[in-house]
Protein backbone atom coordinates (compact mmCIF):
# COMPACT_ATOMS: atom_id res chain seq x y z
CA UNK A 1 0.00 0.00 0.00
CA UNK A 2 1.27 3.50 -1.08
CA UNK A 3 2.22 6.06 1.92
CA UNK A 4 -1.22 8.33 2.28
CA UNK A 5 1.02 10.89 3.77
CA UNK A 6 2.59 11.11 0.21
CA UNK A 7 -0.51 11.27 -1.40
CA UNK A 8 -0.95 13.94 0.32
CA UNK A 9 2.04 15.94 -0.38
CA UNK A 10 2.99 14.87 -3.85
CA UNK A 11 -0.02 13.86 -5.67
CA UNK A 12 0.78 15.04 -8.90
CA UNK A 13 4.01 13.34 -8.60
CA UNK A 14 1.98 9.88 -7.35
CA UNK A 15 -0.32 10.11 -10.04
CA UNK A 16 2.24 10.60 -12.66
CA UNK A 17 4.41 7.86 -11.74
CA UNK A 18 1.42 5.21 -11.70
CA UNK A 19 0.69 6.57 -15.00
CA UNK A 20 3.80 5.33 -16.56
CA UNK A 21 3.17 1.89 -15.44
CA UNK A 22 -0.66 2.06 -17.23
CA UNK A 23 -2.42 2.79 -13.98
CA UNK A 24 -5.20 5.61 -14.03
CA UNK A 25 -5.00 6.65 -10.34
CA UNK A 26 -8.97 7.82 -9.15
CA UNK A 27 -8.23 11.24 -8.33
CA UNK A 28 -11.48 12.18 -8.01
CA UNK A 29 -12.50 9.60 -5.43
CA UNK A 30 -9.78 10.34 -3.99
CA UNK A 31 -9.89 14.45 -3.62
CA UNK A 32 -13.53 13.55 -2.71
CA UNK A 33 -13.19 11.46 0.16
CA UNK A 34 -9.75 13.92 1.53
CA UNK A 35 -12.20 16.58 1.54
CA UNK A 36 -14.44 15.05 3.68
CA UNK A 37 -11.99 13.74 5.93
CA UNK A 38 -10.43 17.15 6.18
CA UNK A 39 -14.20 18.77 7.01
CA UNK A 40 -15.07 15.95 9.72
CA UNK A 41 -11.52 16.87 11.49
CA UNK A 42 -12.30 20.34 11.31
CA UNK A 43 -15.47 19.88 12.48
CA UNK A 44 -14.38 17.70 15.43
CA UNK A 45 -11.33 20.24 16.33
CA UNK A 46 -14.23 22.93 16.92
CA UNK A 47 -16.56 20.76 18.97
CA UNK A 48 -13.46 19.72 20.78
CA UNK A 49 -12.74 23.40 21.09
CA UNK A 50 -16.14 24.41 21.69
CA UNK A 51 -16.33 21.66 25.01
CA UNK A 52 -13.46 23.16 26.24
CA UNK A 53 -14.38 26.59 26.51
CA UNK A 54 -18.01 25.31 27.74
CA UNK A 55 -16.40 23.49 30.52
CA UNK A 56 -14.74 26.80 31.56
CA UNK A 57 -17.57 28.44 31.41
CA UNK A 58 -19.71 26.26 33.38
CA UNK A 59 -16.98 26.36 35.96
CA UNK A 60 -16.78 30.08 36.24
CA UNK A 61 -20.53 29.92 36.54
CA UNK A 62 -20.34 27.73 39.24
CA UNK A 63 -17.32 29.75 41.16
CA UNK A 64 -19.85 32.66 41.16
CA UNK A 65 -22.87 30.17 42.07
CA UNK A 66 -24.43 31.10 39.41
CA UNK A 67 -27.10 28.61 36.88
CA UNK A 68 -24.95 26.87 34.63
CA UNK A 69 -27.98 24.28 34.07
CA UNK A 70 -28.59 25.95 29.95
CA UNK A 71 -24.17 25.82 29.46
CA UNK A 72 -24.23 22.08 31.05
CA UNK A 73 -26.98 21.07 28.43
CA UNK A 74 -25.31 22.63 25.91
CA UNK A 75 -22.06 20.66 26.37
CA UNK A 76 -23.57 17.01 27.56
CA UNK A 77 -24.87 17.19 23.92
CA UNK A 78 -21.75 17.81 22.56
CA UNK A 79 -20.15 13.60 23.28
CA UNK A 80 -22.96 12.68 20.79
CA UNK A 81 -22.04 14.90 18.17
CA UNK A 82 -18.31 13.90 18.44
CA UNK A 83 -19.56 9.72 18.35
CA UNK A 84 -21.00 10.84 15.24
CA UNK A 85 -18.10 12.14 13.33
CA UNK A 86 -16.01 9.40 14.82
CA UNK A 87 -18.08 6.93 12.81
CA UNK A 88 -17.78 9.33 9.96
CA UNK A 89 -14.19 9.40 10.05
CA UNK A 90 -13.44 5.74 10.50
CA UNK A 91 -16.15 4.84 7.06
CA UNK A 92 -14.38 7.47 5.11
CA UNK A 93 -10.91 6.17 6.43
CA UNK A 94 -12.27 2.62 5.48
CA UNK A 95 -13.13 3.53 2.19
CA UNK A 96 -9.81 5.57 1.71
CA UNK A 97 -8.14 2.14 2.72
CA UNK A 98 -9.91 0.26 0.52
CA UNK A 99 -8.90 2.72 -2.76
CA UNK A 100 -5.22 2.34 -1.88
CA UNK A 101 -5.42 -1.33 -1.79
CA UNK A 102 -6.29 -1.57 -5.29
CA UNK A 103 -3.45 0.60 -6.44
CA UNK A 104 -0.21 -0.53 -7.48
CA UNK A 105 3.21 0.22 -6.02
CA UNK A 106 4.99 3.12 -7.38
CA UNK A 107 7.93 2.14 -10.22
CA UNK A 108 11.95 3.04 -8.83
CA UNK A 109 13.39 5.84 -11.39
CA UNK A 110 15.92 3.44 -12.73
CA UNK A 111 13.02 1.24 -14.11
CA UNK A 112 12.53 1.92 -17.89
CA UNK A 113 9.44 3.17 -18.81
CA UNK A 114 7.28 0.38 -21.18
CA UNK A 115 3.53 -1.09 -22.31
CA UNK A 116 4.20 -4.05 -22.03
CA UNK A 117 7.18 -6.85 -22.35
CA UNK A 118 8.42 -5.30 -25.69
CA UNK A 119 9.84 -2.24 -23.16
CA UNK A 120 12.17 -4.58 -21.05
CA UNK A 121 15.50 -4.06 -21.23
CA UNK A 122 18.47 -7.26 -20.94
CA UNK A 123 20.70 -6.09 -18.36
CA UNK A 124 23.09 -9.36 -19.25
CA UNK A 125 23.28 -13.01 -20.37
CA UNK A 126 25.14 -16.13 -19.22
CA UNK A 127 25.62 -18.39 -22.33
CA UNK A 128 28.41 -21.80 -21.30
CA UNK A 129 29.08 -22.27 -25.65
CA UNK A 130 27.27 -19.17 -27.63
CA UNK A 131 27.48 -18.92 -31.37
CA UNK A 132 28.59 -15.99 -32.98
CA UNK A 133 25.32 -13.69 -32.09
CA UNK A 134 25.81 -14.62 -28.30
CA UNK A 135 22.68 -16.94 -28.42
CA UNK A 136 23.42 -20.70 -27.25
CA UNK A 137 24.75 -22.90 -30.15
CA UNK A 138 21.60 -24.97 -31.85
CA UNK A 139 21.72 -28.96 -30.71
CA UNK A 140 23.05 -30.60 -34.10
CA UNK A 141 19.88 -31.96 -34.68
CA UNK A 142 16.01 -31.54 -34.45
CA UNK A 143 15.51 -30.66 -30.73
CA UNK A 144 12.61 -32.35 -29.17
CA UNK A 145 9.99 -30.76 -26.79
CA UNK A 146 9.89 -31.43 -23.15
CA UNK A 147 6.53 -33.40 -23.10
CA UNK A 148 7.88 -35.44 -25.90
CA UNK A 149 11.34 -35.98 -24.25
CA UNK A 150 9.35 -36.13 -21.16
CA UNK A 151 6.76 -39.06 -21.80
CA UNK A 152 9.54 -41.12 -22.14
CA UNK A 153 10.88 -41.31 -18.52
CA UNK A 154 7.30 -40.87 -16.82
CA UNK A 155 5.73 -37.66 -17.46
CA UNK A 156 2.07 -38.48 -17.37
CA UNK A 157 -0.79 -35.54 -18.36
CA UNK A 158 -3.32 -38.07 -19.85
CA UNK A 159 -3.39 -39.30 -16.19
CA UNK A 160 -3.22 -35.99 -14.58
CA UNK A 161 -6.11 -35.07 -16.63
CA UNK A 162 -8.30 -37.77 -15.77
CA UNK A 163 -7.73 -37.16 -12.23
CA UNK A 164 -8.04 -32.89 -11.97
CA UNK A 165 -8.51 -32.03 -15.43
CA UNK A 166 -6.35 -29.60 -17.82
CA UNK A 167 -3.21 -28.38 -17.13
CA UNK A 168 -2.04 -30.44 -14.52
CA UNK A 169 1.23 -33.07 -14.79
CA UNK A 170 1.49 -36.37 -12.99
CA UNK A 171 5.11 -37.78 -13.05
CA UNK A 172 6.69 -41.49 -12.03
CA UNK A 173 9.90 -43.13 -11.73
CA UNK A 174 12.90 -41.28 -13.79
CA UNK A 175 11.52 -37.61 -13.98
CA UNK A 176 9.74 -37.66 -10.74
CA UNK A 177 13.10 -38.20 -9.09
CA UNK A 178 14.56 -35.77 -11.55
CA UNK A 179 12.24 -32.86 -10.56
CA UNK A 180 12.57 -33.57 -6.74
CA UNK A 181 16.41 -33.36 -7.39
CA UNK A 182 16.04 -29.69 -8.66
CA UNK A 183 13.98 -28.76 -5.58
CA UNK A 184 16.50 -30.65 -3.32
CA UNK A 185 19.72 -28.91 -4.43
CA UNK A 186 18.00 -25.31 -5.30
CA UNK A 187 17.17 -25.47 -1.33
CA UNK A 188 20.86 -26.64 -0.33
CA UNK A 189 22.38 -24.05 -2.52
CA UNK A 190 19.94 -21.08 -1.22
CA UNK A 191 20.65 -22.43 2.47
CA UNK A 192 24.46 -23.37 2.58
CA UNK A 193 26.23 -20.88 -0.15
CA UNK A 194 23.40 -17.79 0.34
CA UNK A 195 22.35 -17.86 4.29
CA UNK A 196 18.62 -18.25 3.82
CA UNK A 197 16.95 -20.23 6.43
CA UNK A 198 14.72 -23.30 5.36
CA UNK A 199 11.15 -22.93 5.95
CA UNK A 200 7.88 -25.26 5.98
CA UNK A 201 4.94 -23.07 5.87
CA UNK A 202 1.05 -23.71 5.57
CA UNK A 203 -0.33 -24.17 2.15
CA UNK A 204 -3.33 -22.83 2.96
CA UNK A 205 -3.60 -18.85 3.99
CA UNK A 206 -6.75 -16.49 4.97
CA UNK A 207 -7.46 -13.50 3.16
CA UNK A 208 -5.89 -11.45 5.42
CA UNK A 209 -2.84 -13.14 4.58
CA UNK A 210 -3.20 -12.13 1.45
CA UNK A 211 -4.10 -9.03 1.23
CA UNK A 212 -0.95 -8.01 3.71
CA UNK A 213 1.17 -9.38 0.52
CA UNK A 214 -0.98 -7.91 -1.65
CA UNK A 215 -2.28 -10.51 -3.25
CA UNK A 216 -6.02 -9.60 -2.67
CA UNK A 217 -8.51 -8.09 -3.52
CA UNK A 218 -7.01 -7.71 -7.00
CA UNK A 219 -5.73 -11.27 -7.56
CA UNK A 220 -8.96 -13.15 -6.57
CA UNK A 221 -9.90 -14.84 -9.44
CA UNK A 222 -6.39 -15.99 -10.00
CA UNK A 223 -6.30 -17.89 -6.84
CA UNK A 224 -7.81 -21.40 -5.72
CA UNK A 225 -10.27 -20.89 -2.49
CA UNK A 226 -12.13 -22.95 -0.02
CA UNK A 227 -14.94 -22.80 2.67
CA UNK A 228 -13.22 -24.85 5.30
CA UNK A 229 -15.76 -27.88 6.98
CA UNK A 230 -18.34 -28.12 4.04
CA UNK A 231 -21.76 -26.69 3.98
CA UNK A 232 -22.61 -27.27 7.86
CA UNK A 233 -22.07 -24.16 10.28
CA UNK A 234 -19.03 -24.19 12.17
CA UNK A 235 -19.55 -24.12 15.90
CA UNK A 236 -16.65 -23.01 18.74
CA UNK A 237 -15.72 -25.13 21.95
CA UNK A 238 -18.83 -23.02 23.58
CA UNK A 239 -21.28 -23.87 21.17
CA UNK A 240 -21.11 -20.20 19.12
CA UNK A 241 -21.59 -20.53 16.03
CA UNK A 242 -18.44 -18.91 14.04
CA UNK A 243 -18.74 -17.06 11.06
CA UNK A 244 -16.81 -18.92 7.64
CA UNK A 245 -13.91 -17.44 6.59
CA UNK A 246 -12.73 -18.41 3.19
CA UNK A 247 -9.18 -19.49 2.70
CA UNK A 248 -6.88 -19.72 -0.21
CA UNK A 249 -4.09 -22.13 -1.52
CA UNK A 250 -0.83 -20.17 -2.24
CA UNK A 251 0.27 -19.02 -5.44
CA UNK A 252 3.83 -18.61 -3.89
CA UNK A 253 5.29 -19.32 -0.37
CA UNK A 254 6.13 -15.87 -1.06
CA UNK A 255 2.72 -15.13 0.84
CA UNK A 256 3.72 -17.23 4.09
CA UNK A 257 7.09 -16.13 4.21
CA UNK A 258 6.66 -12.61 3.93
CA UNK A 259 3.54 -12.87 6.45
CA UNK A 260 6.48 -14.13 8.68
CA UNK A 261 7.01 -10.90 10.15
CA UNK A 262 3.01 -9.40 9.90
CA UNK A 263 2.20 -7.02 12.96
CA UNK A 264 5.72 -7.52 13.93
CA UNK A 265 8.84 -5.31 14.99
CA UNK A 266 11.75 -6.80 13.73
CA UNK A 267 15.01 -6.70 16.06
CA UNK A 268 17.27 -3.88 13.71
CA UNK A 269 19.84 -6.79 14.77
CA UNK A 270 17.87 -9.45 13.26
CA UNK A 271 18.10 -8.36 9.81
CA UNK A 272 18.41 -8.90 7.34
CA UNK A 273 15.62 -11.84 7.40
CA UNK A 274 16.69 -14.85 4.64
CA UNK A 275 14.01 -17.30 4.07
CA UNK A 276 13.57 -20.12 1.41
CA UNK A 277 10.99 -22.81 1.48
CA UNK A 278 9.93 -25.69 -1.44
CA UNK A 279 6.03 -25.76 -1.73
CA UNK A 280 3.66 -26.19 -4.40
CA UNK A 281 1.62 -23.30 -5.84
CA UNK A 282 -1.67 -23.43 -7.22
CA UNK A 283 -2.89 -20.55 -9.74
CA UNK A 284 -6.39 -20.93 -11.27
CA UNK A 285 -5.90 -18.52 -14.04
CA UNK A 286 -3.10 -20.23 -15.22
CA UNK A 287 -2.41 -19.94 -19.09
CA UNK A 288 -4.90 -17.30 -19.82
CA UNK A 289 -5.97 -16.22 -23.17
CA UNK A 290 -5.01 -20.24 -23.93
CA UNK A 291 -1.19 -19.30 -23.47
CA UNK A 292 1.30 -22.38 -23.05
CA UNK A 293 -1.47 -24.77 -23.03
CA UNK A 294 1.01 -27.72 -23.64
CA UNK A 295 3.32 -29.02 -21.20
CA UNK A 296 4.56 -27.75 -17.75
CA UNK A 297 5.04 -24.01 -18.70
CA UNK A 298 1.97 -22.66 -17.19
CA UNK A 299 -0.09 -25.07 -14.70
CA UNK A 300 -2.47 -24.91 -12.33
CA UNK A 301 -0.18 -26.85 -9.49
CA UNK A 302 3.84 -26.24 -9.65
CA UNK A 303 6.65 -26.22 -7.59
CA UNK A 304 8.68 -23.51 -6.44
CA UNK A 305 11.88 -23.15 -4.06
CA UNK A 306 11.42 -19.42 -3.11
CA UNK A 307 13.48 -16.94 -1.93
CA UNK A 308 12.37 -13.83 0.65
CA UNK A 309 14.62 -11.38 2.33
CA UNK A 310 13.11 -8.82 4.83
CA UNK A 311 15.60 -5.88 4.97
CA UNK A 312 16.43 -2.61 6.62
CA UNK A 313 15.01 0.44 3.98
CA UNK A 314 18.58 1.38 3.05
CA UNK A 315 19.69 -1.78 2.12
CA UNK A 316 16.92 -3.33 -0.05
CA UNK A 317 18.24 -2.55 -3.74
CA UNK A 318 21.76 -3.92 -2.55
CA UNK A 319 19.40 -7.37 -1.52
CA UNK A 320 18.17 -7.02 -5.07
CA UNK A 321 21.35 -7.81 -6.86
CA UNK A 322 22.16 -9.96 -4.53
CA UNK A 323 19.17 -12.41 -4.44
CA UNK A 324 19.28 -11.73 -8.48
CA UNK A 325 22.58 -13.54 -8.44
CA UNK A 326 21.00 -15.94 -6.07
CA UNK A 327 18.92 -16.98 -8.71
CA UNK A 328 21.71 -16.84 -11.32
CA UNK A 329 23.77 -18.85 -9.74
CA UNK A 330 21.40 -21.89 -9.76
CA UNK A 331 21.46 -21.53 -13.69
CA UNK A 332 25.23 -21.42 -13.67
CA UNK A 333 25.63 -24.73 -11.69
CA UNK A 334 22.62 -26.45 -13.60
CA UNK A 335 24.85 -25.18 -17.00
CA UNK A 336 21.48 -23.90 -17.99
CA UNK A 337 21.70 -20.10 -20.86
CA UNK A 338 19.59 -17.47 -19.28
CA UNK A 339 19.46 -13.67 -19.73
CA UNK A 340 18.50 -11.30 -16.62
CA UNK A 341 16.21 -8.58 -18.03
CA UNK A 342 15.01 -5.50 -16.00
CA UNK A 343 11.18 -5.27 -16.37
CA UNK A 344 9.96 -1.91 -17.63
CA UNK A 345 6.91 -0.14 -15.56
CA UNK A 346 3.76 -1.28 -17.97
CA UNK A 347 5.20 -5.21 -16.79
CA UNK A 348 6.03 -5.39 -13.51
CA UNK A 349 3.94 -7.34 -10.71
CA UNK A 350 1.46 -5.27 -8.59
CA UNK A 351 3.55 -4.62 -5.79
CA UNK A 352 6.81 -4.52 -7.33
CA UNK A 353 8.77 -1.63 -7.46
CA UNK A 354 11.98 -2.74 -9.44
CA UNK A 355 11.79 -6.58 -10.97
CA UNK A 356 14.21 -8.69 -12.81
CA UNK A 357 13.01 -11.62 -14.60
CA UNK A 358 15.65 -14.40 -15.25
CA UNK A 359 14.69 -15.74 -19.11
CA UNK A 360 16.05 -19.15 -19.32
CA UNK A 361 16.86 -20.82 -23.23
CA UNK A 362 14.66 -23.61 -24.60
CA UNK A 363 15.66 -25.17 -27.73
CA UNK A 364 12.78 -26.49 -28.70
CA UNK A 365 11.20 -23.21 -28.96
CA UNK A 366 14.18 -21.53 -30.25
CA UNK A 367 13.37 -19.11 -27.32
CA UNK A 368 13.95 -17.56 -23.79
CA UNK A 369 11.32 -17.90 -20.99
CA UNK A 370 11.31 -16.57 -17.78
CA UNK A 371 12.19 -18.90 -15.19
CA UNK A 372 12.86 -16.55 -12.23
CA UNK A 373 11.33 -13.20 -11.09
CA UNK A 374 12.93 -11.10 -8.15
CA UNK A 375 11.16 -8.02 -7.08
CA UNK A 376 11.89 -5.62 -4.33
CA UNK A 377 8.72 -4.31 -3.04
CA UNK A 378 10.36 -1.57 -0.60
CA UNK A 379 7.28 -0.81 2.47
CA UNK A 380 4.29 -1.75 0.20
CA UNK A 381 3.54 -4.57 1.54
CA UNK A 382 5.08 -4.19 5.10
CA UNK A 383 2.75 -0.73 5.46
CA UNK A 384 -0.02 -3.56 4.41
CA UNK A 385 1.35 -5.77 7.19
CA UNK A 386 1.93 -3.63 9.42
CA UNK A 387 5.88 -5.01 9.41
CA UNK A 388 8.19 -2.76 10.80
CA UNK A 389 11.86 -1.75 12.39
CA UNK A 390 13.40 0.62 14.22
CA UNK A 391 15.85 3.19 13.09
CA UNK A 392 19.09 4.26 15.37
CA UNK A 393 17.14 7.03 16.92
CA UNK A 394 14.53 4.56 18.31
CA UNK A 395 11.44 5.26 15.71
CA UNK A 396 9.62 2.96 14.15
CA UNK A 397 9.91 2.41 10.31
CA UNK A 398 8.86 -0.09 7.49
CA UNK A 399 11.20 -2.78 6.57
CA UNK A 400 11.32 -3.55 2.88
CA UNK A 401 10.49 -6.57 1.57
CA UNK A 402 11.73 -8.68 -1.44
CA UNK A 403 10.95 -12.04 -3.17
CA UNK A 404 12.32 -14.09 -5.98
CA UNK A 405 12.02 -17.59 -7.26
CA UNK A 406 15.14 -19.78 -6.53
CA UNK A 407 13.73 -21.38 -9.15
CA UNK A 408 10.49 -22.60 -10.18
CA UNK A 409 10.96 -26.17 -10.02
CA UNK A 410 8.93 -27.39 -13.16
CA UNK A 411 10.30 -24.78 -15.46
CA UNK A 412 13.97 -25.63 -14.60
CA UNK A 413 12.56 -29.36 -15.38
CA UNK A 414 11.67 -28.13 -19.52
CA UNK A 415 14.86 -26.37 -19.24
CA UNK A 416 17.11 -28.92 -17.99
CA UNK A 417 15.23 -31.99 -20.55
CA UNK A 418 14.95 -29.88 -23.69
CA UNK A 419 18.94 -28.31 -22.88
CA UNK A 420 21.03 -31.87 -22.16
CA UNK A 421 18.67 -34.05 -24.54
CA UNK A 422 20.62 -36.52 -26.39
CA UNK A 423 20.21 -37.41 -30.01
CA UNK A 424 19.03 -40.73 -29.07
CA UNK A 425 16.22 -39.10 -26.60
CA UNK A 426 18.37 -39.69 -23.51
CA UNK A 427 19.28 -36.91 -21.15
CA UNK A 428 22.31 -36.00 -19.54
CA UNK A 429 21.99 -34.94 -16.25
CA UNK A 430 23.73 -32.52 -15.05
CA UNK A 431 26.35 -32.66 -12.89
CA UNK A 432 25.41 -31.19 -9.84
CA UNK A 433 22.28 -33.30 -9.47
CA UNK A 434 24.42 -36.64 -9.78
CA UNK A 435 24.18 -36.93 -5.91
CA UNK A 436 20.22 -36.38 -5.91
CA UNK A 437 20.04 -39.06 -9.05
CA UNK A 438 21.84 -41.65 -7.30
CA UNK A 439 25.05 -41.07 -8.93
CA UNK A 440 23.22 -41.49 -12.55
CA UNK A 441 24.66 -39.30 -15.47
CA UNK A 442 22.04 -39.97 -18.17
CA UNK A 443 18.06 -41.02 -18.33
CA UNK A 444 17.61 -43.06 -20.95
CA UNK A 445 14.24 -43.04 -23.07
CA UNK A 446 12.26 -46.31 -22.77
Amino acid sequence: MLDPALLRKDLAVVVSRLAARGFAFPLDQFNGLEARRKSVQTDTENLQAQRNALAKQIGALKSRGEDASAVLAESQSIPGKLKALELELAEIQSQLSDMLMAIPNLPHESVPQGVDSEGNIEVRRWVPLPDASGDPQRLAFEPLDHVTLGEKIGLDFDTAAKLSGARFSFMRGPVARLHRALAQFMLDLQTGAHGYTECYTPYIVNASTLMGTGQLPKFKNDMFWVTRGGDEPSVDEQGNVVAREEQYLISTSEITLTSFVRDTIVPPADLPLRMTAHTPCFRSEAGSGGRDTRGLIRQHQFDKVEMVQIVAPETSYQALEDMAGHAEKVLQLLGLPYRVMLLCTGDMGFGATKTYDLEVWLPAQNTWREISSVSNCESFQARRMQARTRTPAGKTEFVHTLNGSGLAVGRALVAVLENFQQADGSIVIPEVLRPYMGGLSVLQAG
